[in-house]
């Protein structure tokens, strides 16, 4: 049986945290703390890092990572999508005779995964007919109760306009926090028909939102710093 292959993409590029990747939080760069959970689970035959910053390639090897290739610095802009990059690298792969279908695609802003659920992705793909599962946690911030924008006159609505009036967050349907965890086939992806974006056949797979935190600011930087101290050890 063929194992799964892990794709970690981190861009030297980071704008909410400058050099965020590499950052230091738990006495360790924010990266080192998903290669060493991807490596802790035995199922990936390889932990692969994608990136164009040569400092990440050299911080990632030291902890245990691939670096296979160098991403082009095209696929490491602001603009630059989920997609082209894990296209990028699972055709770079198979030309460099890597051996895998399934693909977990972990973010290295997620410090806190556990791995049960890395592990239970791979099975829900393995047994749903479907091209992708994402991780996600339930969000208690809701586009049809308390998430507004501003319409053309400037004046606030509901992201979701809605005809029923919810009185409580309680009542409003449920939505979901996607949370950099996704697991699909190689080949999937590779027809861009049924790219990531198009969510129309992906199932969730509901993990703690204690598990979720991603770091994308200065301030849930230190909110991860805080988990660290008080409740993680990796």
């Amino acid at each position: 049986m063929v194992k799964p292959i892990c794709i970690i993409a981190a861009r030297g590029g980071s704008k909410g945290v400058p050099k965020k990747n590499i950052r230091i939080i738990n006495s360790k760069p924010l990266i080192a703390h998903t290669i060493i959970k991807a490596k802790k689970s035995k199922i990936f035959s390889h932990v692969i890092v994608t990136t164009e910053d040569k400092k990440i390639a050299r911080i990632a090897k030291q902890y245990g990572a691939e670096i296979p290739f160098m991403r082009p610095k095209k696929y490491a802009t602001d603009t630059a999508s989920l997609d082209d990059v894990l296209v990028h690298a699972i055709k770079k792969l198979f030309s460099l005779n890597y051996k895998f279908k399934t693909v977990v695609n972990l973010d290295c802003t997620v410090p806190f995964l556990r791995i049960k659920d890395i592990v239970g992705t791979v099975n829900q793909l393995e047994k749903t007919n479907c091209n992708y599962v994402v991780g996600v946690y339930r969000q208690h911030l809701n586009p049809y109760y308390n998430i507004v924008e501003k319409n053309s006159r400037g004046f606030v609505k509901l992201v979701k306009p809605v005809k029923k009036f919810y009185r409580t967050r309680q009542e409003s349907p449920k939505v979901y926090q996607l949370n950099g965890l996704l697991t699909f086939n190689a080949k999937t992806i590779l027809n861009r028909n049924t790219s990531y974006s198009d969510l129309s056949k992906t199932t969730i797979y509901e993990i703690p939102i204690e598990t979720g935190v991603m770091i994308d600011t200065e301030f849930e930087f230190e909110i991860a710093s805080a988990m660290f101290k008080k409740w993680y050890k990796i």
